[in-house]
């Protein structure tokens, strides 16, 4: 499998007057499995399709392999995309849905056999080549999608929110099975979700997009552990940090300060106290939801039971060396 560098130097998109990606510069490595994450309407989607060759670009140079690909059509760069939906032909078999880049691309009935069989080796279908999606699982018609890439042997696999339509437990094992297979081509992948948990399992490097910028990147624990926004300190990590302002701020130096939920302890004579509002116990852990009064709801997660009713006075303590400061721009102190 080729692996492919990508360099995006002032990358802009506008629609018109409307303005939608702001000058992006980023650099990917070839190998590297890199997940573009974001609230809807970041851009993240719209970036990828313009790496795809989907949506024009505005302004900048994109280069895949060194070479500028800005005016190239899709099937010239060297890409293959897995969309959210299948985009399965429902009247063909899984092995002619595979198939049919490459007859159209005139590939040899033979060198079409091999690859198809390949990758169905590789995927775990090869027991489904002669049936139709009708017949299959989410998760399998989604391997079948993710074949049909693999099949072209592309620079660099384009994902956009494929798991999303496959129910929790199957989101889980496709993660599993995407990061498998990376480790296995070694191909160069980039990766859109809205979901946090699915880019910091995946990923070598997350890029954090907000508003058509960057707010960061890096490899999933530097961005956990050292956020340089609230809005990525915000957005990695779930339960979400916490942020507290006012005089509890301001005795730590800063506008707004963050803690994570696993960084409180019920304790007594901790520092912050609230009442109980929900205990949502998981059996191995549990989330403890506290309204604290003016510094509004805090949300502390605790391993074990919490011996606690919804109503109780709970105080809360902390380490101070697991503060995350924010001035009054939102940038990390």
């Amino acid at each position: 499998m080729s692996q492919s560098s990508l360099r995006l130097r002032d990358i802009q998109k506008s629609y018109g007057k409307i303005h939608v990606i702001h000058g992006v510069n980023l650099d990917i490595e070839p190998g590297e499995f890199v997940v573009f994450v974001g609230p809807s309407g970041c851009g993240k989607t719209t970036l990828l399709r313009m790496i795809a060759g989907l949506e024009d670009i505005s302004g900048g140079t994109l280069s895949i392999a060194d070479q500028t690909v800005n005016d190239l059509p899709p099937s010239e760069r060297g890409v293959a995309m897995v969309f959210q939906s299948y985009a399965l032909y429902p009247h063909k078999t899984v092995y002619d849905n595979m198939a049919f880049g490459l007859k159209i691309a005139k590939v040899p009935k033979a060198d079409i056999d091999r690859r198809v069989r390949e990758a169905a080796e590789i995927l775990q279908i090869t027991e489904y080549l002669q049936r139709l999606p009708k017949a299959l699982s989410g998760g399998q018609r989604q391997r079948v999608a993710i074949g049909r890439a693999i099949v072209r042997n592309p620079k660099v696999f384009l994902f956009d929110e494929p798991l999303s339509n496959l129910d929790a437990s199957l989101r889980t094992k496709m993660r599993v099975e995407l990061a498998t297979l990376h480790r296995r081509l070694g191909a160069t992948m980039i990766y859109v979700t809205h979901d946090q948990v699915e880019a910091m399992t995946l990923a070598d490097k997350i890029v954090v997009l907000n508003k058509g910028r960057i707010e960061q990147v890096g490899a999933p624990l530097h961005l956990y552990n050292h956020p340089a926004s609230l809005f990525v300190a915000g957005f990695i990590g779930s339960p979400q940090m916490n942020f507290l302002g006012g005089e509890f701020a301001r005795q730590h130096g800063a506008t707004t300060v963050g803690l994570r939920p696993e960084h409180l302890k019920v304790m007594a004579g901790g520092s912050l106290q609230g009442t109980l509002r929900h205990a949502e116990m998981m059996g191995n852990e549990t989330f403890a939801y506290v309204d604290a009064g003016e510094l509004g709801e805090i949300t502390a997660r605790m391993d074990g039971t919490l011996p606690l009713r919804p109503g109780e006075r709970v105080e809360l303590g902390f380490d101070a060396q697991h503060l995350y400061r924010f001035d009054a721009e939102g940038k990390a102190l």
